[in-house]
């Protein structure tokens, strides 16, 4: 899962982002150094959006080195001038580099104003970003999604099939699960932790209003994680599980779906069981992106080793040969004979 960095934008770029939406400026440059955004460069409006693209934007970028660059369109909306955000990140630069200007790009879209910005453009070639690339670019964005010979199928089925009345006990199944509603809190908690205020969650179903609600909202350590496991009732959680792997620093984003043994009813079972799938469409909805799905029993299986192992699984490269087993014992040794 993607994390912000914590930089920031410094004090004159803060005055340039104040004062340039006045329709003047056409595009400028905005580069990380020591911890900080910089204003590079920028350029003032000479003619119409499509000739100053073609004459600035291509030549404000470095062969290895990533930034922002952010250009003003001709159109408006009711805040003002509309903006296109540029990330140029070529292939040829460090990883470090890469992974810091992706996790920085939230900060500056928040401190510039992300309602002003119409669309975003990432390259990592020249001919990503240039006019042209940027054409192809929106082409794609208008295009339909492709569908698979079986989503074209679906597809016709849904335009054919006559509407028929469901029962109430029936009325939210699906192939894929029964799709219970968050409540408004707990849809308020997701997109919080979405924000950083969290990086702890769980989650109850109550049966008789078929809803799905907020159990608790937290900052809990991995320690006291397992703690939070009930031991008389199904739950579902989610952690933020903070570590560092290969020597990069991750947060990874768990669904944890803790289910007791069989001390629960059948009916309780079940309905935690279907309504987990939906759960998690729902979530990814909203914007959080779970990075792995783990069913366990108790809460003392959640350790950090058994967390890691679950994110990062090692590939064995040994394979044991096969071990030829032994003769029957007391046969002796073999012996060879002559044929008479």
């Amino acid at each position: 899962m993607s994390h912000q960095t914590g930089i920031k934008a410094n004090d004159a770029l803060k005055k340039f982002f104040s004062k340039c939406k006045d329709g003047k400026i056409r595009l400028f440059k905005v580069a990380i150094e020591e911890e900080q955004l910089v204003l590079k460069d920028h350029h003032n409006e000479k003619h119409k959006w499509e000739k100053d693209y073609d004459k600035y934007v291509a030549a404000l970028v470095e062969e290895n080195q990533p930034c922002y660059i952010l250009f003003r369109l001709d159109e408006k909306n009711s805040l003002g001038y509309e903006w296109l955000l540029i990330s140029w990140c070529p292939d040829t630069s460090p990883i470090r580099q890469k992974m810091l200007y992706a996790s920085t790009k939230a900060t500056l879209k928040q401190e510039f104003g992300s309602s002003q910005i119409k669309d975003e453009l990432h390259g990592t070639v020249l001919s990503d970003i240039t006019l042209e690339g940027y054409k192809r670019h929106k082409k794609s964005v208008a295009a339909p999604a492709p569908l698979s010979m079986r989503e074209e199928e679906l597809q016709e089925i849904k335009k054919t099939e006559v509407n028929t009345d469901i029962s109430i006990s029936t009325k939210q199944q699906t192939l894929s699960g029964v799709e219970f509603p968050l409540t408004q809190t707990a849809t308020q908690a997701i997109e919080d932790m979405i924000r950083g205020s969290y990086d702890y969650l769980q989650f109850r179903i109550d049966i008789p209003k078929e809803t799905i609600h907020l159990v608790c909202a937290e900052n809990i350590s991995l320690q006291k994680l397992p703690s939070k496991i009930p031991s008389d009732a199904a739950r579902y959680h989610l952690y933020k599980f903070k570590h560092t792997h290969e020597g990069d620093y991750n947060e990874s984003m768990v669904f944890i779906y803790s289910m007791p043994g069989y001390n629960l009813t059948v009916k309780e079972r079940m309905l935690y069981s279907s309504c987990k799938n939906p759960l998690t469409n729902s979530i990814a909805n909203l914007g959080l992106d779970i990075t792995k799905k783990i069913e366990i029993d108790s809460g003392s299986e959640l350790t950090e080793q058994f967390l890691y192992e679950e994110l990062h699984p090692t590939n064995s490269l040994h394979r044991p040969k096969f071990a030829k087993p032994k003769g029957p014992p007391g046969r002796g040794p073999k012996r060879m004979t002559k044929n008479q």
